[in-house]
């Protein structure tokens, strides 16, 4: 997949306002494209960094009837509990990170006192500090005396079995399923869904409510008994099992496959590709009806197969003489940002094999009448920046030496020639493939579903996923 178009996995629904001469100027858009790979951050950190609960929230608590110990991660009854509002609660000291797949924290019950009355769960802020989680609305808890899970109200449903001393139970929330899940001693107790209005922050949340019962929580500090790992991946195994009984006739993949290879002149391996669906039994066909005219992004094939060639070989004198020769009317405006983009490709290459005095001459002809020209000169700024570094490819402006860049520029030349068809009506269609607009489409359900869902669970980075 060429790296340029994926553009981190992000949706690029709607025309944006920098991309409004994409008729006149279809370079235009690479530009773009790479003006955000020089501002982009490493795609694994492209979601914010959330903080995790650590230790017990020891400010907003039930305070008079629990003593939580100096590491704040261990907590104790220590009166005689009167009547059902003398419940010792205390919430992590941050809400449960939403960001990712799934939650988890454990406790360990180190002694059970004389009723056993202690509970896990997931509470919200404004939640009341003197009442069990699950008793009050937005709040669900896991209770040890009798094994039922509360969800809102005063009476429990069954769950799963008592626990007590020596006992480790551990609560967690699935933000994929919208479900809580609970375990004992290492071993999932079961699930339930989420109440519809529980889907802002919750807090983990313990509660102790009969003299001497003491609990010690882990937050990750330490390994869980319960195997989180293992969990999740059978989570994702059931997604993708989910979305492998979707059957598809196999001249669908093979058709998005095919018109990828045609629409960036990927002319040898096209051959080759045709070449196997047919010995595959049955043979594969691809039907026509699939949408889209192979004549039209089949257009100018083996050109555009021997200009990406020489481009990413960085062969851009032998490139910029066959469109003189095969297309003058894309290089004919020397300021066009195709003629940029080559231009700037041709410095990137001196720059790559040392030659630094051709560089800084070529870059004095040609880069120097960009360099005041909205829209052209942070490039230009970059590319001169390559001369600054004794190791210019592990500097900040390193990705122009990226084979990635030598891609964009050679997807900048197809789309040219590709809008240079007569037969082409949709100048957008020349940007990208099919199937690499199915994938934006599909970025854009799954950043919908994630929004519908609260903001929660793991953001779809298409790279991620690729």
């Amino acid at each position: 997949m060429n790296s340029s178009n994926t553009n981190n996995g992000q949706s690029n629904n709607g025309k944006s306002s920098r991309l409004d001469g994409i008729n006149r100027d279809l370079g235009l858009y690479f530009l773009e494209l790479s003006r955000l790979r020089s501002s982009a951050a490493p795609t694994e950190m492209e979601e914010d960094e959330e903080e995790a609960p650590k230790e017990l929230n020891t400010i907003n608590s039930s305070g008079g009837f629990l003593v939580v110990a100096p590491d704040k991660l261990s907590v104790k009854y220590t009166t005689v509990n009167l009547h059902g509002h003398d419940v010792g609660v205390v919430q992590a000291n941050k809400p449960a990170p939403v960001k990712r797949l799934l939650y988890y924290f454990e406790i360990y019950v180190k002694d059970a006192g004389a009723k056993g009355q202690i509970a896990i769960g997931f509470t919200n802020e404004g939640f009341k500090m003197r009442r069990q989680p699950g008793w009050e609305v937005n709040s669900c808890g896991y209770h040890g005396d009798d094994g039922l899970l509360y969800r809102g109200q005063g009476k429990g449903d069954a769950f799963g079995p008592t626990y007590t001393t020596g006992d480790t139970v551990g609560g967690g929330t699935n933000y994929a399923s919208q479900e809580f899940f609970f375990t004992k001693n290492g071993v999932l107790v079961g699930t339930v869904c989420k109440e519809k209005e529980m889907k802002g922050r919750l807090f983990p949340t313990i509660a102790v409510h009969s003299q001497n019962e003491e609990v010690h929580v882990n937050f990750g500090q330490k390994k869980f008994a319960f195997d989180l790992k293992e969990y999740e991946a059978q989570e994702r195994l059931k997604r993708q099992m989910t979305i492998e009984k979707i059957s598809l006739p196999p001249n669908i993949s093979y058709g998005l496959v095919r018109s990828y290879l045609l629409h960036y002149g990927y002319e040898d391996t096209l051959n080759s590709f045709d070449l196997a669906s047919k010995s595959t039994i049955p043979p594969v066909y691809i039907a026509q009806e699939n949408g889209f005219d192979e004549q039209d992004i089949g257009y100018a094939l083996n050109q555009r197969k021997i200009l990406r060639q020489l481009i990413r070989n960085g062969e851009i004198d032998a490139a910029i003489s066959k469109l003189r020769d095969w297309y003058p009317q894309i290089v004919q405006d020397d300021k066009s940002a195709t003629c940029f983009l080559l231009h700037c490709q041709k410095f990137i290459e001196f720059v790559r094999v040392g030659a630094l005095e051709e560089a800084v001459k070529y870059g004095r002809i040609e880069l120097a009448k960009f360099f005041r020209l909205a829209g052209f000169d942070d490039l230009v700024q970059d590319c001169v920046a390559l001369l600054a570094y004794e190791h210019p490819q592990e500097s900040c402006v390193g990705y122009l030496l990226e084979e990635s860049q030598r891609d964009l520029v050679a997807d900048t030349v197809n789309a040219m020639i590709l809008s240079t068809n007569p037969n082409t009506q949709d100048m957008e269609g020349c940007l990208q493939s099919y199937l690499e607009r199915l994938l934006r489409q599909l970025t854009a359900c799954c950043l919908e579903r994630r929004s519908a869902n609260g903001e929660q669970g793991e953001a779809f980075l298409l790279r991620r996923v690729l």
